[in-house]
């Protein structure tokens, strides 16, 4: 079962346990754009690429930051057999952090990809609506993402997210897994972003 943390609980755990790992799992283009002073990206297609074989030379917290909570908790249930014991999921991730005020590094890069689905999405089902009007079968490409939405939000993944993250703009500066994934499981954790 995964433990969240809230903002203040995060705040307060960084501050009596500085050893704390922040592991922020979304894209590195989204990492680029705004991500927690101190955190480590370390995206989730890393960790699945992983898989069983990761294990940690630490005993730190962990803490598991996304856009929103999801991605963090698909790594969480990814990490279960890692050994890392003292792993958290943050709440709301960067979202509900700079929604409470929380400082944030930004820096230049793409949207957060809840933002980014939500273009595509809203976009070809603006296509698909107005296009039936010339042809008709269209619509059915708005009921396919309405769909795709709905089974997306009940199974709290998203085909479409794991798509884009795929797109260029989304991996950022081509990174060495075992480089990222040294953050996460060496002894001593590297310094910084």
């Amino acid at each position: 079962m995964t433990s969240t943390v809230d903002t203040s609980r995060l705040t307060e755990l960084l501050r009596t346990r500085p050893t704390t790992r922040l592991i922020d799992v979304r894209t590195p283009g989204e990492f680029a754009a705004a991500h927690i002073p101190g955190s480590h990206n370390v995206p989730l297609e890393v960790l699945r690429e992983s898989g069983p074989t990761l294990r940690a030379e630490h005993s730190d917290p962990v803490v598991l930051v996304c856009a929103s909570g999801a991605r963090a908790e698909q790594a969480d249930a990814l990490l279960a057999e890692s050994g890392l014991t003292d792993r958290r999921v943050l709440g709301g991730g960067v979202t509900a952090w700079e929604g409470d005020g929380a400082p944030l590094e930004q820096g230049t890069g793409t949207w957060a990809m809840e933002r980014q689905v939500r273009l595509v999405a809203g976009s070809l089902v603006l296509t698909g609506v107005l296009g039936s009007v010339f042809v008709p079968k269209l619509k059915w490409l708005a009921a396919a993402i309405g769909g795709g939405l709905t089974f997306a939000a009940l199974s709290n993944t998203c085909a479409m997210a794991a798509l884009l993250g795929k797109l260029p703009h989304n991996r950022g500066p081509r990174q060495d897994p075992a480089v990222q994934l040294r953050a996460l499981t060496a002894a001593e954790a590297p310094l910084g972003s």
